[in-house]
């Protein structure tokens, strides 16, 4: 299973060549997760207003749930697609997750499983429940767009050119930010919209991936022994994707809790709207795992990528702590988000506990870097079943005492990120 090393993928680890493959990768992870807080104006400037964006919410949580089962593709393919042949096994073993997957997503929008989902489960109520399911079904052309990028992204990356990848998504991101006040402007909003404007850009990034991943790609080099095979690859996949999958859970979990409490959709539109400036700051932090696995460092290089992944989180979570400041705070909220005067005290306090998550997301995505460099996977997967346990009995404590939904939400997905960075990193020193 041993494959040839491209030639950018031989340069020896450094802060200043870290930080250069980092920048690219922040910004697109910054312009990837604020596509949902644009979009979410023209869905909350709806019939129903902010209620529409918390069913459209919740049906995308649905949707990128079944989408986590993929979500170590991308991580598989830096690991084993340095090779030609290696890259060719693994976009075989894409096109089958990503067929696959789509069927499952399908199934879900389809009865019974629709309102055991949404209004069952997720205790949706009626006219609400059908937003989500209709929401799940047109946002599977964007889980499919999704899948297809994965393959130039992984040669991008491999390539060390994350800015290349980063210019496909700040091009998406500026396109939607440009659309997304015409479509409020023309009147085409509502969720079916929303799910427009989010997805036709997806494409196009997509597209433009491709075009610049193919000189890396006819420069990939031949394999001089065996290449991983598909299944190999999807036996390496298999356990990031049970994590990913995991991961996935915990919104949804977190929904049907916050759904449960007292004041659930005014609590449930806080927690979307303040987790949708938080999570571009802490899937950013998150990619600080791309960075290890990209440099494969040894065991002193390991020491100081830590130090720049814990400065790194540092400086990301600064910037969440300016939302605290009422003019900017009210704006935001209030304004940009549509939310109720009477929320807004509350949103603000929540994003200022969010400000912990950068920090501990990048912590973890060197934790987790480091664990698929030595190719034991199965330390992320444990790690990420710590997190749904650990978020699941904080859910439950927090519910039965009658703490607000916000607050419910933003406490138990911290406390879980915690609970994941202590085992995965009892495991790794166990693997030392």
């Amino acid at each position: 299973m041993a494959e040839s090393r491209t030639p950018a993928a031989k340069e020896e680890y450094s802060v200043w060549r870290a930080v250069k493959f980092y920048i690219p990768l922040l910004l697109q992870a910054f312009s990837q997760s604020l596509t949902y807080p644009l979009v979410a104006t023209v869905v909350s400037h709806g019939r129903n207003g902010v209620d529409d964006y918390t069913a459209f919410a919740l049906g995308q949580t649905v949707m990128f749930m079944v989408g986590a089962l993929g979500s170590g593709l991308v991580t598989t393919g830096m690991v084993f697609g340095r090779t030609a042949e290696g890259l060719r096994n693994f976009a075989k073993m894409n096109y089958a997750m990503a067929f696959s997957l789509l069927a499952v997503q399908l199934l879900l929008c389809l009865a019974p499983f629709d309102r055991l989902v949404f209004h069952v489960l997720l205790d949706l109520p009626d006219g609400l429940w059908q937003v989500s399911r209709n929401t799940l079904f047109y946002c599977q052309a964007m889980q499919f767009a999704f899948f297809m990028r994965n393959i130039p992204f992984v040669v991008l990356f491999n390539a060390h050119d994350s800015m290349s990848a980063n210019f496909a998504t700040m091009i998406r991101i500026m396109i939607t930010a440009a659309a997304a006040p015409l479509f409020v402007k023309a009147g085409w909003t509502g969720p079916e919209w929303g799910c427009v404007a989010i997805t036709c850009p997806i494409f196009l990034e997509m597209a433009i991936a491709r075009k610049m991943a193919s000189r890396h790609l006819r420069a990939l080099p031949r394999a001089t022994e065996p290449a991983a095979t598909v299944f190999q690859q999807l036996r390496f996949t298999l356990p990031l994707s049970i994590g990913g999958l995991l991961q996935a859970a915990s919104p949804f979990l977190v929904g049907a809790f916050i759904s449960r409490a007292f004041d659930a959709i005014r609590m449930y539109a806080i927690h979307v709207v303040t987790i949708g400036v938080a999570n571009p700051f802490g899937f950013a932090a998150l990619r600080m795992q791309a960075v290890v696995v990209a440099f494969r460092p040894d065991r002193k290089r390991e020491k100081s990528l830590l130090k720049f992944a814990a400065v790194s989180g540092t400086v990301l979570a600064l910037p969440l702590m300016l939302l605290c400041i009422d003019q900017i705070g009210a704006w935001y909220f209030g304004a940009i988000q549509n939310l109720p005067a009477d929320s807004l005290q509350e949103a603000t306090t929540v994003v200022l506990t969010f400000a912990l998550l950068p920090i501990l997301q990048s912590l973890r995505g060197w934790t987790e870097g480091v664990a698929a460099c030595r190719r034991r996977p199965s330390i992320i997967m444990v790690g990420q079943l710590t997190n749904l346990l650990t978020l699941i009995l904080a859910l439950a404590a927090f519910h039965s005492r009658s703490i607000k939904g916000c607050y419910m939400g933003v406490g138990a997905i911290l406390l879980g990120v915690i609970g994941t960075l202590l085992v995965e990193n009892l495991r790794l020193k166990k693997n030392t």
